[in-house]
């Protein structure tokens, strides 16, 4: 065990007193200070001098002269005033240790009162304090006279504990005696040991006061913007408890199946407005020892739920509200924001959908009204906290400008998803966090079907496989991934609760609900779903409920009959990591499944891997759809697979990519195939010549099938018209290093006149939408989002037209900046507008990037700069940037983003060693071994490794020289590899040009 918390190890008020005499109050503050830093997921910022540590005022009570600590939300006994002593002894192993409470206490109800501190007239630099009271109803379910609720950051006078509680008599419940109080650091637990045990099957009530701090950097618990708004700087506070943050708020029992009631009280000067889960049920004033004057908001009781959903608000905001089905429906944000009407998108979008799931499942919204607020900075992104929604108000408020961005498309998404929480997390919540996904891979998957509802024009499956599919399948693999349901005991840590909100459980999650889906029907999905959802409703579910709903809708019906029961369908799937790669041979009809590994090697599979999955095979025979069929074991034998070489037939697996896996075939399959597209390419749907090029060359990188098996399939796209389809081909065949490193000047050439008699033809196309007119492209998702990369590719290969058009329309910018280059290809235009100009066109971007304030568009600017090809140009831009103001070239390392270009690595090498003091001081010493791998990643040589080191060696310790030394290790035989690979690439196109 660790030392004790910030609020320290308690005592009686005689002890108190003795510690005061002999411990000095520095060593007080220090300790203090340092039981708040020492432990926790992530260190706290320092709180300004002035304030005497980020404790100080807290800790004050109001006989030091703070202001009056925040009122009991009931009626109860004043908490005894307490010290802290200087040490604690080292804790016997116990529950503490763990990282689920024990199963003592149940919390039926809480009255939460918090009062953040916050004045329009005192707005907070790095962080502000607030205070609070917490009265926890409890069941006792096990007698113990030992308590453990979690409390992290918190400072806290002395409990009380009430009870036994009598029905209609709470007022006269007796009292248990709290004979002491400390913090098991490590789980973020505090332990309150009592003078008696409580009794199993009655009732108490914890009374708790505490005190901390809430910060500006860190956007977790309680936390503030400051903003500007309307010419003026504003601030506004916020919360986010997810995963296990609402303990950094207030005392209470995080986990997610302790689910309770809540009547949340909020303190807040009386120029703004209180926002919380439920709406305003009264308003009173308080006035503080100052005689300063506080409005308090009171809120009506929230259903059960857990602390993770406690939600407020407190801002000076704007809103814009309509009602839909006689609920309101607010969304908050900075008037300026509401005033141009970015809002009104995300509310008119906003109540269709709430009906949408509503009609869906049979289960209405539960709560009177929803209030989604605009942050201007929050870390998550979104989150779906019951009646008020958090966003990021980049992901919620809609621009003029964003008609010709995917703008539109990613709030629809974002607010599709958060709203399918309030059925899948905040109705029916996961038990415990290793089932998360029941929460986040659910949502994911309604997020597409609320958007297809919606816009049925929209090709699903395209945009399931961009958005989701892609991304998750080119990071899983069997060794390194992590299964998406984890068991319980092998949780240790709280830190590991975090990690779980990662891709494989929002990406694979989802991807495992769509497969769910095709193997059964969407009456009998749904109505799984429905069972589910009200059996659990306000309670907690576990992967195997969800299953047992699926398996009793299976079997009350006959049509549909599978191989083994759902659950042992879906376990093989959600326990254990990685997917396997199907293949075909369709001589035989053999087909055999084998785990995915990430460069396969020699036995592999046998050495380690012993799973198989249960795989649903939809599939495709002449462009016409199969029965579906199931590999249940290692292989199997279909014999209405077989094809021979003599006729035209061919097969493709996975229908749609539904299923959760790759797909190979053998040489005469992927023969049939390629013969299929050089016929009429149309006959096979986008989505699986979007499967193909991505299968293919994933298998060929991994030593599946040979490169010249994938670079096959591209011979026919000079008549692929699907931009999608090329955005898959050139992220796989063109890179940056493609263009700027020395070992592809053997195949660029080759490349480049290969692929551009095939990609004139798209190019001719979009080419000519810039020009006429682009705004026909604004509703084309896929377009927006392949835009840049088939620019980029036919500039970097000198296709004339593009860099005309790139001159063209970057003078057309100059000459009138209120022109807008068009938002999906403005990167790569300014980028060929720099490279392709000179100190005129620089200067004119450098004086756009200074007077712009919107950081996304000064992200663009500062890379356009560093795409210059004029050494002193670029020598000049990384001088600005060490000796600039703090504010100028903040968004990016403008070293790094020189040293990526090929003529830019050898100035920003020379630049680096003649000015690495201010490198160093300007963006950190850590910076110094990116820019050492970006430098160094051409190598393919240990003279060239040592040539580096040497060149670099004044500026590294002896210990940062050996793992610089490895890591070149690794970028060398990568290289190496690598140029085995493009040799094969450039002998094959030089038989196929």
């Amino acid at each position: 065990m660790g030392p004790p918390s910030s609020s320290g190890f308690y005592v009686s008020r005689a002890v108190a007193l003795v510690l005061a005499a002999l411990v000095a109050a520095l060593l007080l503050a220090l300790l203090v200070l340092a039981a708040l830093y020492g432990h926790g997921p992530r260190a706290r910022p320092a709180e300004p001098c002035s304030r005497g540590g980020p404790d100080a005022d807290a800790a004050r009570s109001p006989a030091q002269g703070a202001e009056e600590p925040a009122r009991s939300p009931r009626p109860g006994p004043a908490p005894e005033p307490a010290a802290t002593t200087p040490s604690s002894p080292r804790r016997p192993p116990g529950p503490w240790d763990q990282l689920r409470l024990p199963p003592w206490l149940e919390p039926l109800h809480y009255d939460l009162e918090l009062w953040p501190r916050l004045r329009p007239d005192e707005l907070p630099a790095h962080s502000l304090r607030f205070s609070g009271r917490a009265n926890i109803t409890v069941r006792c379910v096990a007698a113990t006279a030992r308590l453990l609720l979690h409390s992290l950051f918190l400072q806290h006078e002395r409990p009380a504990v009430r009870g036994p509680l009598s029905p209609g008599a709470r007022g006269a419940a007796g009292r248990v005696p709290v004979r002491d109080m400390w913090f098991a650091e490590d789980m973020q637990y505090m332990v309150l040991e009592l003078g008696q045990a409580l009794r199993p099957g009655s009732l108490y009530e914890l009374q708790l006061s505490f005190a901390g701090p809430a910060y500006q950097e860190i956007r977790e618990g309680l936390f503030f913007n400051v903003y500007v708004d309307q010419g003026e700087r504003r601030a506004v506070i916020a919360s986010h408890m997810e995963p296990t943050f609402a303990r950094n708020v207030f005392p209470c029992f995080d986990e997610p199946a302790l689910k309770a009631t809540f009547n949340i009280t909020i303190i807040h000067h009386p120029s703004y407005v209180a926002l919380s889960n439920m709406p305003q049920l009264g308003q009173s004033e308080r006035e503080d020892v100052n005689g300063s004057k506080w409005t308090v908001t009171t809120f009506y009781t929230t259903p059960h739920m857990p602390t993770y959903l406690v939600a407020l608000a407190i801002c000076d905001y704007d809103q814009v509200n309509r009602t839909e089905r006689g609920k309101e429906i607010r969304i908050w944000a900075r008037k300026d924001a509401i005033a141009n009407g970015s809002a009104d998108f995300a509310l008119n979008i906003t109540g269709p959908i709430f009906s949408f799931l509503e009609d869906l499942f049979n289960i209405s919204y539960p709560l009177p009204k929803t209030d989604i607020i605009a942050l201007p900075v929050f870390d998550y992104r979104a989150m779906e906290n019951w009646g008020l929604l958090m966003f990021d108000e980049s992901l919620l408020l809609l621009q003029p400008r964003d008609h010709l961005t995917d703008k539109k498309t990613l709030i629809s998404h974002i607010v599709s998803h958060e709203i399918g929480h309030q059925w899948f997390g905040n109705l029916v919540t996961m038990n415990w966090w290793n089932n998360i996904w029941l929460n986040e891979g659910l949502a994911s998957y309604f997020e597409f079907g609320i958007i297809n509802y919606f816009n049925p024009e929209l090709p699903r499956n395209e945009i399931f496989f961009s958005n989701v599919l892609h991304n998750v399948l080119s990071k899983d693999h069997a060794l390194a991934s992590r299964a998406v349901s984890r068991k319980v005991e092998n949780f240790t840590e709280t830190s590991e609760i975090n990690e779980l909100f990662d891709l494989f459980t929002y990406n694979k999650g989802a991807s495992m609900a769509r497969m769910l889906f095709s193997f059964l029907n969407e009456d009998l999905f749904v109505s799984a779903l429905k069972s589910y959802l009200e059996a659990f409703s306000y309670s907690n579910a576990e992967q195997d409920d969800l299953w047992r709903h699926f398996q009793m809708a299976i079997d009350d019906q006959s049509k549909i009959l599978l191989p083994a029961t759902v659950k042992s369908i879906m376990d093989s799937w959600t326990h254990q990591g990685g997917f396997p790669v199907i293949t075909l041979n369709v001589s035989s009809g053999a087909m055999t499944q084998e785990p995915f590994y990430l460069g396969k090697v020699e036995n592999q599979t046998l050495l380690s891997h012993s799973g198989t999955w249960i795989v649903p095979i939809l599939w495709m025979k002449n462009g016409t759809t199969q029965p579906l069929v199931w590999l249940n074991k290692s292989s199997k034998v279909f014999p209405e697979m077989q094809v021979s070489d003599s006729d035209n037939d061919w097969v493709i697996l996975n229908l749609n990519m539904t299923g959760y896996y790759r797909v190979n075939y053998d040489k005469l399959g992927w023969k049939k195939i390629n013969e299929q597209l050089e016929r009429d390419p149309k006959a096979i749907p986008v989505i699986h010549r979007l499967q193909l090029i991505d299968d293919a060359f994933s298998l060929s990188r991994n030593n599946y099938i040979e490169i010249e098996t994938a670079l096959d399939l591209t011979k026919y796209l000079a008549e692929e018209d699907e931009i999608i389809v090329w955005h898959e081909v050139l992220a796989n065949l063109v890179t940056r290093d493609l263009f700027s490193d020395v070992k592809n000047y053997d195949m660029y050439p080759l490349l480049k006149k290969y692929l551009l008699k095939r990609l004139t033809p798209i190019w001719n196309i979009y080419a000519a939408i810039i020009r006429e007119n682009v705004a026909v492209l604004q509703d084309d998702y896929l377009a927006l989002i392949s835009l840049d990369s088939l620019f980029a590719a036919a500039c970097g290969f000198d296709l004339e037209d593009c860099l005309h058009l790139s001159r063209e329309l970057f003078r057309k910018w100059m000459d009138c900046p209120e022109y807008e280059i068009p938002y999906p290809i403005k990167s790569v235009i300014l980028c060929y507008g720099i490279a392709l100009g000179s100190d005129k066109e620089w200067d004119f971007l450098l004086n756009i990037y200074t007077n712009t304030t919107e950081k996304e568009e000064r992200i663009k600017f500062a890379y356009a700069m560093s795409c210059s090809k004029d050494p002193w140009i670029l020598n000049r831009y990384m001088d600005y940037a060490i000796t600039g103001s703090p504010f100028t070239f903040n968004e990016t390392n403008v070293i790094e983003a020189v040293a990526a270009s090929e003529v830019g690595r050898y100035i920003a090498k020379d630049f680096l060693v003649n000015n690495w003091q201010a490198v160093s001081k300007r963006y950190g010493t850590q910076s110094l071994f990116t820019l050492i791998y970006i430098i160094g990643r051409t190598i393919s040589t240990d003279l060239q490794i040592t040539e580096l080191q040497q060149f670099f060696s004044n500026m590294l310790e002896e210990h940062q020289r050996i793992s610089v030394h490895a890591k070149l290790q690794t970028i060398k035989n990568e290289n190496l590899k690598s140029a085995k690979q493009s040799a094969r690439i450039a002998e094959w196109l030089r038989k196929n040009m």
